[in-house]
């Protein structure tokens, strides 16, 4: 479960910083965004969660952390999909989302 929940916070820690460092390589990829200041402001909070699964990954708190974002980034993910707003490539994401909480479930 540590292992887990460190690569998950890996995991989230680089792909928040990304906007932050490097918008127009996180466009090429996710398409244009509107406003700017708003996907940072998601990666930064991202990244902050990545940071507490990293530090503390061996704690209950960090896999109900690490199950509950999960969740919501693949809801947010397929649901946004769905209504056409954002481009297919987050379907990935959400399948890597769901593959924690899968991870999580077998091994608990």
């Amino acid at each position: 479960m540590n292992l887990t929940l460190s690569i998950q916070g890996w995991f989230y820690l680089l792909s928040g910083l990304w906007p932050i460092f490097s918008i127009k390589t996180f466009e090429m990829i996710t398409g244009a965004k509107t406003d700017k200041w708003l996907v940072k402001t998601a990666g930064l909070l991202i990244a902050s969660s990545g940071t507490i699964l990293i530090i503390f990954s061996g704690t209950k708190a960090a896999l109900y952390l690490a199950i509950l974002n999960a969740l919501s980034l693949a809801a947010i993910d397929v649901f946004y999909v769905y209504k056409n707003v954002i481009a297919k490539i987050y379907l990935l994401d959400a399948v890597v989302e769901v593959g924690f909480v899968c991870i999580y479930l077998i091994t608990m």
